[in-house]
């Protein structure tokens, strides 16, 4: 162990300590189908696997700010309104250590829906939400399962995709 491993500074603390990452999950409507933008990933963990875009927040960075910027880095997508959604924080969703990812939610506009992978992303591509692919890297099924809902109860989803709610009427 090196000296500077020893010396305590600033930012060295004797207990374990969890990553923070950001987290996107992105919506377009396409005729109608609402659709989740996913990317491939190009390194492990999970290579080859399915993903909402998202890493680590830089120490200097706000939350909003890491999304954004991960989203740009692995789709190109830039300008996506996002709002916090969700807090992730399963122990052992990341085998890289303890990891806690703030999600957020955006809706693509029209122009906004052209996306190129980047980054560590070796594809992005939309997905029809009722039909994502099996099995997505960390813990994006249960993470997608939550962001879908939410989008559920959305006005633009019923405007977007002609669904209604309907109301039940209890008989007395």
């Amino acid at each position: 162990m090196g000296a500077m491993a020893k010396k305590k500074g600033k930012y060295i603390y004797d207990w374990p300590r969890p990553m923070v990452a950001a987290d996107a999950a992105v919506f377009g409507f396409f005729a109608g189908k609402a659709k989740l933008l996913l990317v491939n990933r190009k390194r492990e963990p999970f290579k080859g696997k399915w993903a909402l875009p998202g890493g680590f927040i830089d120490m200097d960075e706000e939350l909003d700010d890491a999304a954004a910027r991960e989203l740009e880095e692995e789709t190109g997508l830039v300008g996506v309104r996002l709002e916090q959604i969700h807090i992730a924080g399963k122990v052992g969703r990341d085998p890289r250590g303890r990891v806690i990812t703030v999600v957020f939610m955006g809706i693509a506009s029209t122009g906004q829906r052209r996306i190129k992978a980047g980054d560590d992303a070796a594809e992005a591509k939309w997905f029809d939400i009722e039909n994502l692919p099996k099995d997505l890297a960390f813990d994006h099924n249960e993470v997608t399962k939550f962001a879908i809902a939410r989008l559920k109860r959305k006005k633009i989803y019923r405007l977007s995709t002609g669904r209604t709610q309907r109301k039940t009427i209890k008989k007395h």
